[in-house]
Formats: structure tokens, C-alpha cells, sequence
């Protein structure tokens, strides 16, 4: 007969099953949990970290890193790291002596950027077309979606020829005459070929595909930053995308034009607010669009950028040294030019490689929230400053509360800029 635990060791097991989730919940380990095994810092950058109990020692290497100013520290709550040389060290945590954790910290030199904030135009032709819908023909099915074409795919190439235009789509399948085609596409990166039979419209008379497709698109951004060293930008922190399909556009010619804020919708709970801008009537092109990817566009600028409020430009700081507490982003919002604004930042992700989403930034400034209720579209891309430092860069707004939004690391930014 199986023999029941006794009350004791239900007791003992209650005890200790508490102690473990005590445990895991210590700021010791919350220290050892959320501190990565690799910190990066620039020259002169402050980097806290909250000890738990812990000792933490720097050791000796190419970088002097000092903790506070004092060799070891022990139970203070948290060390300021910082260092003024270009190298490598190592932090050993331990706990009564004993050795718990290494971390390696890396020390880059001092680099400076314009910062951005200026509203800018966006203007860009696709590489290919891009397919955003299909749809039968008056008496017959569509011949795109019978070879298996699908909204969001790119056609490149049909019978041979590179696609650059709808209208040349267009003039391609009409030359056809019904004859088969061979079409090449993107989906998803991959390089895909089908055969497609175009169909005469009986409405027309003229052969089709029975696709609606989109070869160009414009908008307003924000420009984040200029480099003086090697004359490229970083602008929007997202990428350009179709509005029907949500795919990233793949850029075939693109360019940034200077832009004037004509308008705001303030945004509300479940309704994103805009900036309204003009910059077509006046076409004054100041760069143009290399890449556009999830983190932004990229590209090079026809002349040197400027920021009134810093002229000389600010250090960067990288991603080890960004917390939580205050900080401003710089944008134009009306007539005014650009303006500084007070935000929190309320959450910072750890990452160690390139993704949206790193901090979340919440909206503070009374006048900012006057003129737009927040973030709103066109505001992406305004730049992150927090202890005198660019960190990054706004890029989307929350829907259900535009007072809150997502900021990119400048780390990531800088290196979609070096591709």
C-alpha cells in the first residue's frame, strides 16, 4: 500500500519550491539574467549596472574600464562603467569571492553624427512591379492567378525583358496576343518562373493578366541622421512598404527630397494621426535611396546635412549604454523647423543583433502633445537622444495609445548604413 506525504514533507516541499522562485526573482539573478556576456561602449559613454550583492571587478586589457571610479566595489546597488581608451577588457562579477560571471566589454572610438529631425520626402520606383491584387477578366479568369501569381509577389522579367513600369507590363502582355509568356518574380527573396496565357478582354479587346500591380510610391519621413565622415543618412527606422500587401518594397531607383509639414491629424486611440507634407511641387532632391529594409532607408546625400540645434554634431550611444528614464527626440512638426521634445523611455530589449523594436518611448512634452497627440506618421525617424548621446531613432506608434511608440538602437542603424 502506497504510504501518503506526510504533512512535513508537504510543508518541506512548499519551503523549498518557494525558495527556488525567491531565488530566480533576486537581483542577483535578475542581474546575471538580463547582464549579456558582451557589453559595447564608446569612448566616454556611461554604462549602469545594478550589482545585486555582487562584486564586480574590472580587469586589465587594451580599454582601462572604471567602475565608479574604484577598482572593486561590493553592495553599492549599482556601478557606473565608463572608459576613455579604445580596446577590449573584462568584468569579473563574484559573489563572496567567488567568481560568478565574465563579461567582456569593447570600447570604440568616439564617433559623431549630425543629427536629423527635418522632414523629408520619399520618392520611389520599385525593382519590378509589384503585384497587389488579382482579379478575373469580364469573361474569363485570371490568367496571374490560373500560373499562380499571388498579391505580394515582384514580376522582374516577362519573355525576356526587365520590367521597370506597369505601363510596360501593361504594353507586354497587350503585344502578346494571347500567346504565352514566360515571367520571372520574387516571392519572399526567392527568384520564381511561371508560364502565363494572357486573355483578351472582351471589354477592351486587348490581352491582359488580370493583376493590379504598383510600381512607385511617396510619402513623408523624418531624417535621422547625417554622417560628415562617409556622406551617408539614415532616415524613417522602418521599411517603405505596400499599403495593400505589406510587403517591403524593393528599391530600383528611389530619392529623398526636402520637404515643409503643411499640416497635422492628431492621433487618437486606434486612429494614428499624420503629418501632411509637400515636397513634389517643389522636387528639390537632397539624396538618394539605396536600401530599404525593415530597419529604415539608406543612401547617400547630395550635400552635407545640418541641425541648427547641433551643429557640430553629437557622439552616438550605442545600445549597452541606453536605460530607462528621460530623453528627447528632435522633429518637425510644424513651421517652426526642428524642435526638441521631452519623452521616457519606459522599457529598453536587450538585443545582440539587428531588429526592430529595441525601447519603448512614451510621449511627455506637453507641446508635442498639443500639435499631434504624439507619434504620429511621418514622425518616424526623428532621433533619440538621451545623456547627450543619438541612440537611435523613433519608428512606429502604438495604435491603441499614441503617446507611445518603438525606437530602433542606433548600433543597427549604422550597420545597415555600412552595406
Amino acid at each position: 500500500m502506497k504510504r501518503k506525504p506526510s504533512n512535513v514533507r508537504k510543508s518541506i516541499g512548499v519551503v523549498l519550491s518557494m525558495l527556488v522562485m525567491l531565488s530566480y526573482f533576486s537581483p542577483m539573478q535578475q542581474t546575471l539574467r538580463t547582464l549579456p556576456s558582451r557589453l559595447t561602449l564608446t569612448q566616454g559613454q556611461t554604462r549602469t549596472i545594478a550589482l545585486g550583492g555582487m562584486t564586480i571587478t574590472p580587469k586589465e586589457g587594451s580599454a582601462s574600464v572604471s567602475a565608479s571610479g574604484d577598482e572593486t566595489l561590493r553592495d553599492v546597488g549599482a556601478v557606473d562603467l565608463a572608459s576613455e581608451t579604445v580596446g577590449t577588457s573584462e568584468l569579473l562579477l563574484s559573489l563572496m569571492g567567488i567568481p560568478i560571471k565574465k563579461v567582456e566589454v569593447e570600447v570604440s572610438a568616439e564617433k559623431r553624427l549630425i543629427p536629423g529631425g527635418q522632414a523629408i520626402g520619399v520618392a520611389m520606383r520599385t525593382d519590378g512591379v509589384l503585384v497587389v491584387g488579382v482579379a478575373d477578366l469580364q469573361d474569363a479568369a485570371s490568367p496571374a492567378q490560373l500560373c499562380g501569381i499571388k498579391p505580394g509577389d515582384v514580376i522582374r522579367r516577362v519573355g525576356g525583358e526587365d520590367v521597370t513600369s506597369a505601363e510596360q507590363l501593361s504594353a507586354l502582355v497587350a503585344a502578346s496576343e494571347g500567346k504565352p509568356l514566360n515571367i520571372e518574380f520574387l516571392r519572399e527573396g526567392a527568384v520564381m518562373t511561371t508560364t502565363m496565357v494572357p486573355q483578351r478582354d472582351a471589354s477592351t479587346g486587348t490581352a491582359r493578366m488580370g493583376a493590379w500591380v504598383r510600381d512607385s510610391t511617396a510619402g513623408v519621413g523624418t531624417l535621422s541622421f547625417y554622417d560628415s565622415d562617409t556622406g551617408k543618412y539614415a532616415a524613417l527606422g522602418h521599411a517603405i512598404t505596400d499599403g495593400d500587401t505589406g510587403q517591403v518594397l524593393t528599391v530600383g531607383e528611389g530619392q529623398i527630397l526636402k520637404a515643409s509639414i503643411v499640416g497635422v491629424q492628431k492621433g487618437q486611440k486606434g486612429a494614428p494621426g499624420e503629418l501632411k507634407g509637400s515636397f513634389l511641387r517643389e522636387a528639390e532632391v537632397i539624396g538618394d535611396i539605396d536600401r530599404n529594409s525593415i530597419l529604415g532607408i539608406y543612401g547617400e546625400m547630395d550635400e552635407a546635412a545640418s541641425n541648427s540645434l547641433y551643429p557640430d554634431g553629437l557622439p552616438i550611444g550605442l545600445r549597452s549604454g541606453v536605460h530607462t528614464g528621460a530623453a528627447q527626440i528632435l522633429s518637425s512638426v510644424d513651421g517652426t523647423g526642428i524642435r526638441a521634445f521631452d519623452v521616457e523611455i519606459t522599457k529598453v530589449n536587450q538585443q545582440s543583433s539587428p531588429a526592430p523594436k529595441s525601447m519603448v518611448i512614451q510621449v511627455t512634452d506637453p507641446d508635442l502633445l498639443a500639435i499631434t497627440g504624439g507619434i504620429v506618421q511621418g514622425m518616424s525617424g526623428s532621433p533619440i537622444i538621451q545623456d547627450g548621446r543619438i541612440i537611435g531613432a523613433v519608428t512606429h506608434v502604438f495604435v491603441s495609445d499614441p503617446t507611445q511608440g518603438y525606437g530602433l538602437y542606433i548600433d543597427w542603424m549604422l550597420q545597415e548604413a555600412g552595406k
